[in-house]
């Protein structure tokens, strides 16, 4: 962002007459994960998962236990936490390996005019291309090995954001890196295979590995803790642990299904927080960015339309219900012909997932006779043992249920009732008797879109298929 243009100008303005004292401003840890999906944490109920400072950050804090991403995806998400605003508001940056316009005000530049030191380590915005829109450095901030390097050059007299990005959750283009350490701390007869996939050992190989990814990624938040425990800051410095979206897997990553969608979050704030509550309104992680602003004393820029959740971390009433959460997607990675889109809006409920497919004669996971990573069709499902597994066994009858779900096409609408269908396998968007919940869920979306100047509101509007892809181009058969 231009430092002298009027909107630059004017949110410094409105900082400047809203942050307190920099001794009442807290520290900010905020760690997240790489497609690291609910219920994956040993205090959410999960027997594999080892993840004692995600547990400890929630029993000292608050546990945050229906969360969702805005975009089932990575840098799209991150944009929208750093910008406080839906991903459809953002034109390029709902989608992956997008460019980073400079053209309204983000967290972490508000945060360091305000006076504080920012920094990250790991994955910070991104895959995308920031240099493209004239950034010098990530949006997110200055680069750094780790937080204890960061740490070590700490002037306690200004307040710190610090960005902990993790990807040891992700996959590794179908490798396994985690998977013998998983195997040596793991029972693995605990293991539960997800009905969505064929229960195989190829499976079973994908999901050993994505817990010992996430035991790594609750280490590297463990050694953060530690340095501010070590220092005496850990009660001045709120933490905010959460992922950007779910796993890798497929019918995760780049679906509005809860296994794409819904994340864990833990916020612990010293004796700020009622330790050990637990808070089951419906949060955007998108939400967080009006919320660092918040906890950091500022007044968000009234061109967010993300809602802070500070209020319901301190147990205090909030300005409205949230009983769902709108969650979208635009172009994931480049897997059509013609650089196409596959664009959703949704709502989550407590009861419901109800799902608008805008354009159903595409292929969600992307076109068949598009090879991207590595050679595979189906480029918007992620290269892993069990994706090649499933591409094996395409003419096998025995496989035929998680081959469509994972790769067929999909009808205009979908309606899940969770209540019975938590794996949300059974679309019952075309039983007449289901017009009752249907009606109220799509008039919910459609005024999302209104209030929020959804470009797709035009039936006709592509114009995600005309932007500028920054990954790497795919092969066409």
């Amino acid at each position: 962002m231009n430092p002298f243009s009027p909107a630059r100008l004017l949110a410094i303005m409105l900082l400047l007459t809203s942050f307190a004292d920099a001794a009442d401003r807290p520290n900010i840890l905020f760690i997240i994960g790489d497609n690291w999906r609910y219920p994956t944490a040993g205090i959410l109920g999960d027997p594999m998962a080892k993840t004692p400072a995600f547990d400890r950050v929630a029993s000292e804090g608050v546990l945050f236990t229906h969360t969702f991403n805005p975009v089932p995806s990575c840098s799209p998400t991150r944009s929208c936490l750093l910008t406080g605003k839906a991903a459809h508001q953002l034109g390029a940056r709902a989608s992956l390996y997008s460019d980073f316009p400079k053209d309204t005000p983000i967290v972490t530049d508000l945060l360091r005019d305000a006076g504080y030191r920012v920094g990250y380590a790991g994955k910070p915005w991104g895959p995308g291309n920031f240099e493209a829109s004239g950034w010098t450095e990530n949006p997110v901030g200055t680069k750094f090995k780790g937080f204890d390097e960061f740490h070590s050059q700490h002037d306690r007299s200004k307040p710190f954001f610090f960005w902990l990005g993790n990807t040891d959750t992700a996959t590794k283009a179908g490798k396994l890196p985690y998977l013998e350490e998983a195997k040596a701390k793991l029972d693995a007869t605990k293991l539960t295979v997800p009905p969505e996939l064929p229960d195989c050992p190829e499976v079973r190989a994908d999901l050993m590995n994505y817990y010992g990814g996430v035991m790594k990624l609750d280490e590297e938040a463990a050694a953060a803790i530690a340095v501010l425990e070590r220092s005496g800051e850990l009660d001045h410095t709120v933490i905010i642990y959460t992922s950007d979206n779910g796993w890798q897997l497929p019918r995760g990553l780049a679906n509005c299904y809860d296994a794409g969608s819904r994340v864990p979050l833990a916020i612990r704030w010293g004796k700020h927080l009622t330790a050990g509550r637990k808070v089951e309104s419906f949060v955007n992680v998108a939400d967080l960015g009006p919320t660092l602003l918040e906890l950091a004393g500022l007044t968000p820029p009234s061109v967010m339309t993300m809602r802070s959740i500070k209020a319901l971390m301190l147990g205090q009433p909030d300005e409205s219900p949230r009983d769902a959460v709108f969650i979208e997607r635009e172009r994931h990675a480049n897997v059509r012909h013609y650089n196409q889109s596959y664009p959703v809006r949704a709502i989550r409920t407590r009861d419901f997932l109800y799902i608008r497919n805008l354009r159903p004669d595409r292929w969600p996971a992307g076109d068949p006779d598009v090879l991207f990573l590595h050679g595979r069709p189906f480029g918007d499902v992620d290269t892993t043992q069990v994706k090649d597994f499933l591409l094996a066994h395409q003419n096998d009858p025995a496989y035929a249920k998680h081959i469509a779900l994972i790769f067929g096409k999909r009808p205009a609408e979908e309606l899940y009732d969770l209540r019975h269908d938590p794996h949300q396998l059974v679309n019952i968007a075309s039983q007449p008797e289901q017009g009752s919940t249907l009606n109220p869920l799509r008039a919910r979306v459609d005024a999302w879109m209104k209030q929020t100047n959804d470009p797709r509101l035009d039936p006709a509007n592509d114009d995600w298929d005309n932007f500028t892809y920054h990954g790497k181009a795919p092969k066409r058969n």
